[in-house]
């Protein structure tokens, strides 16, 4: 429990200005970095020229860089982390799909916790592409599912963050996964009619 209040005090130091409480942080999540990472790098092709320590220090070098965010904890921070994880695994699949000229995107089988396409694999593009469009009809559900399922948060955590009720979380999980379901076999059906 030390381990998580010494990261919470570090992110409260670097959001006030302390920018060496940055370096000392990172040895304290390096580990959990790389366990989203691994997650990530996990559902992504065998021949992905990112590995899990770079997916984990081109996102260290993107949060360097954050402007002063208010950090509230750990969790924030992994959520936070996990969030630029995935922007950068989609700007990889953006720029492979443009090298392509057009050809299929990168595929990513989903993560049993979705629940969205049982042996189904998702256009990782495709996914982001959906979120954004979740995230501008309901802000707070995108988040919950970034925070849980990128983020790897537990209901409690994600409840902390967004500062709603576990049950909220929960409620807006289960809508985000039927809501995601359907844009996702639209984009898919629109894909294969194309």
């Amino acid at each position: 429990m030390a381990h998580r209040s010494d990261a919470t005090d570090l992110l409260l130091a670097w959001s006030n200005g302390d920018d060496s409480a940055f370096d000392k942080l990172v040895p304290l999540v390096y580990q959990e970095l790389r366990a989203l990472a691994r997650r990530y790098m996990r559902h992504e092709r065998p021949d992905h020229t990112l590995q899990p320590t770079a997916l984990v220090n081109e996102a260290y070098v993107r949060l360097m860089d954050v402007n002063r965010i208010q950090w509230q904890n750990r969790a924030h921070f992994l959520a936070v982390a996990a969030q630029t994880m995935r922007r950068i695994l989609v700007e990889f699949a953006r720029h492979r799909r443009r090298q392509k000229r057009g050809g299929s995107a990168v595929r990513v089988p989903i993560d049993d916790a979705m629940e969205i396409a049982q042996d189904k694999e998702l256009d990782l593009v495709a996914l982001s592409d959906a979120l954004s469009a979740l995230a501008a009809f309901d802000p707070r559900m995108s988040q919950a599912v970034e925070l849980r399922f990128f983020g790897g948060l537990t209901v409690q955590e994600t409840a902390d963050v967004l500062k709603v009720s576990p049950e909220t979380v929960m409620r807006d999980w289960k809508t985000a996964k039927a809501w995601l379901l359907r844009e996702l076999s639209r984009s898919s059906r629109d894909e294969s009619a194309t």
